[in-house]
């Protein structure tokens, strides 16, 4: 059979797997059940794999019978905590849990990928790693890191690492791909106000929160406006505030929470510095007390250029010429960029947009589907990238 019978044959089952997770949606470092259907898959497609890493993370090891380099494909498999909206025959089981990022689809695909892959050995030259990565959404501590410091690759270290993401902008069948910045830098913050509340009628005796919350979040937006570089991007989001008692009562403390996102890192050093100064400044102005707990998040997602080109090159050889169209870089962040900051490699989208007579909802929104015809191509496509890149690697050791 060639490749693409065997990713044909593995279409069904892809599915039915994807379809299994996602009725069984578990959270960040809460993974265990993932992680033994992971297992038994491996097992049952005869796929050596080690576990112990990050608590529920596996390590499936695809041994070519000649020696060459190591090539790694990545999968997350966590969910997130949201309450599924969906009418579906696999809606999610689990209250307030759901895979409203795709992760159950990485998983599913990295599985049939494996599968074929496998029986591919007698002509693979070098080793395929099929790293199924827990804690993704966990930011900003993530799961990567605490995968690598548990020893993920001290036995096989790999010469480049791959990472698929589903992503509802792309039509079913193109994949993106960028040389360079692909995914933002995300940082997480908690500002606490501490003013002196009072009865609403009198609020010369009190130091108004609210109102200090307010002039904070507008000072804060001219971070962007007014000191970023137009030709950077950032961006300053205040997702969260919480204040107040009753109508009549001035509130005393408010806390706000919030994201910043960068590309470069000397853009987020000065986005940071510039935060912390309005902050005490606002503070000053107002004879207000402010506490800051920042999280130095995901940093950003950085793709080598030689291996996005490769990507790009397996993508239209299983898709067609037209399949990698021009796409730009997202600041939502990913935490396969702690990966890449050790190790040579590429992050890439996979179109998931479902048909048109449906509403395509975004990444995390409790409504979000995928396209799942959409999967099998994300096979082919890592099926072809793992052996082209082994390819390129073993041209490197036999030119030395």
């Amino acid at each position: 059979m060639d490749i693409k019978q065997l990713v044909q044959s593995v279409e069904r089952e892809v599915i039915a797997l994807r379809r299994h997770l996602h009725q069984h949606p578990e959270v960040s470092g809460e993974e265990f059940e993932t992680s033994k259907t992971i297992q038994q898959k491996l097992s049952e497609a005869g796929i050596p794999y080690q576990t112990g890493f990050a608590k529920t993370g596996v390590l499936g090891i695809i041994k070519g019978e000649k020696p060459g380099g190591t090539v790694a494909l990545r999968a997350d498999i966590d969910a997130l905590p949201i309450q599924e909206e969906n009418e579906l025959p696999f809606t999610s089981s689990a209250p307030n849990k759901m895979h409203a990022c795709g992760h159950d689809a990485h998983t599913a695909m990295l599985i049939g990928t494996g599968k074929v892959l496998n029986q591919l050995k007698s002509e693979i030259k070098g080793t395929v790693l099929l790293v199924f990565q827990p804690a993704e959404e966990n930011a900003p501590i993530g799961g990567s890191q605490q995968m690598m410091d548990d020893g993920v690759f001290d036995e096989f270290t790999p010469d480049v690492i791959f990472g698929q993401h589903v992503w509802p902008d792309l039509p079913a069948g193109e994949v993106g791909v960028l040389h360079n910045e692909i995914m933002g830098a995300s940082d997480r913050f908690k500002i606490t106000i501490k003013g002196s509340g009072g009865h609403a009628s009198m609020p010369h005796q009190t130091n108004d929160a609210i109102i200090i919350a307010n002039n904070l979040i507008t000072q804060l937006q001219t971070i962007v406006s007014r000191n970023t570089d137009p030709i950077d991007s950032a961006v300053v989001t205040i997702g969260k505030i919480e204040g107040g008692y009753r109508y009549n009562v001035i509130a005393d403390i408010v806390t706000l929470e919030g994201t910043i996102r960068t590309f470069k890192p000397e853009v987020k050093e000065m986005v940071k510095s510039r935060f912390y100064s309005i902050i005490e400044g606002v503070g000053k102005s107002f004879d207000a007390h402010m506490t800051i707990d920042y999280l130095d998040g995901y940093p950003a997602t950085v793709n080598s250029p030689e291996w996005a080109d490769e990507v790009r090159n397996a993508a239209q050889k299983v898709l067609g010429e037209n399949a990698t169209p021009t796409v730009s870089p997202s600041l939502g962040g990913e935490d396969f960029s702690r990966f890449l900051q050790k190790y040579p490699g590429a992050f890439y989208w996979l179109g998931t947009s479902v048909k048109e007579t449906e509403t395509q909802y975004p990444l995390h929104d409790p409504r979000f589907k995928l396209n799942e015809h959409a999967l099998n191509k994300g096979v082919a496509v890592m099926v072809q990238l793992a052996l082209d890149a082994l390819g390129i690697l073993e041209k490197e050791r036999t030119s030395r």
